[in-house]
């Protein structure tokens, strides 16, 4: 195989993950939609169980019927439990947080995890990074600040869960990229699901209340939704580099606005559609502006 051909094959795969990443970056923006529906008539840390355990009951025969009892032989490792440890850990420190800090705010410091995400990358996973990313993700955060004009003046100290959770959620995605090299990505998924469910089924009888049946279609809903939107994301970690998924992780933020138009008929205003505006530039600056752009030594401030 030539090198133009391995070339064009590699820009394909990182196309391709971009695009999956948009997807579930859109299925996870309804999800919290629907999160935020289901806390009108049930506790937070329930929903989390009722998530968690959907999204495992859905994952588990699809993973059977494909690898059988092997999925628990061949998935197992430490950084499986590690990972899975990361969701409920960063579910349980948001919304914790989010009780206490406004949620601008709180949106805003979670939102630094594709900064951890690209740090911790050259660290974990080895990886190089070029100014160009670093530009584009910057630009990014920039669009939400302008979406969401969070009052650092008035943070607490439980504004530090909401950075916890930004710091799982950068985890989360690394362990995507990592465990997908060695594990299908139903197999990682499953795994999340699971220990996911162990992990918050120990504190659900202590927040029990039985769920009506407009719950329980959302919560089915909820799962779905879920299970497709994890899976998707281990995929486009495992075909892209953290560094070319990172900036596209801003696009949950228009997907947010059109589940907060569909579901609770709030729009931005105007300084919000300029740093969506911002936000989809510097996602695709990453992805089109060639890699020979990047400032040489001599042009650094």
């Amino acid at each position: 195989m030539t090198t133009d051909m391995k070339k064009a094959m590699f820009h394909s795969s990182s196309s391709m993950a971009i695009f999956i990443m948009i997807l579930a970056l859109a299925l996870a923006a309804f999800s919290g939609g629907l999160m935020k529906t289901l806390t009108e008539s049930l506790e937070p840390p329930l929903i989390s169980f009722f998530r968690f355990f959907g999204y495992f009951i859905l994952l588990l025969p699809i993973a059977l019927i494909k690898y059988g009892g092997k999925i628990f032989q061949r998935g197992y490792s430490k950084e499986q439990i590690l990972r899975g440890l990361a969701l409920v850990l960063g579910n349980t420190a948001f919304m914790y947080g989010v009780q206490h800090v406004d949620y601008a705010n709180s949106i805003a410091i979670l939102y630094v995890y594709p900064f951890l995400m690209i740090s911790l990358s050259v660290w974990i996973l080895r990886e190089r990074i070029s100014s160009r990313t670093w530009l584009g993700v910057f630009g990014g955060f920039l669009g939400v600040i302008l979406v969401l004009r969070p009052d650092l003046l008035k943070l607490e100290f439980h504004g530090l869960f909401i950075l916890f959770t930004g710091l799982m959620v950068a985890l989360q995605m690394l362990l995507n990229r990592k465990l997908g090299r060695a594990t299908a990505p139903l197999i990682v998924a499953i795994w999340g699901a699971l220990v996911g469910c162990l992990v918050s089924g120990l504190f659900a009888p202590f927040f029990w209340s039985s769920p009506g049946k407009t719950d329980l279609v959302i919560i089915l809903i909820l799962s779905v939704c879920t299970a497709l939107s994890q899976t998707l994301m281990i995929v486009a970690m495992t075909w892209a580099s953290a560094d070319k998924i990172a900036p596209f992780t801003y696009f949950e933020i228009p997907f947010a606005v059109l589940v907060g138009f569909l579901l609770f008929e709030t729009l931005p205003d105007f300084l919000s559609w300029v740093g969506i505006t911002l936000i989809i530039f510097s996602g695709v600056l990453v992805k089109l502006v060639p890699d020979t752009f990047q400032m040489r030594p001599r042009d650094k401030f």
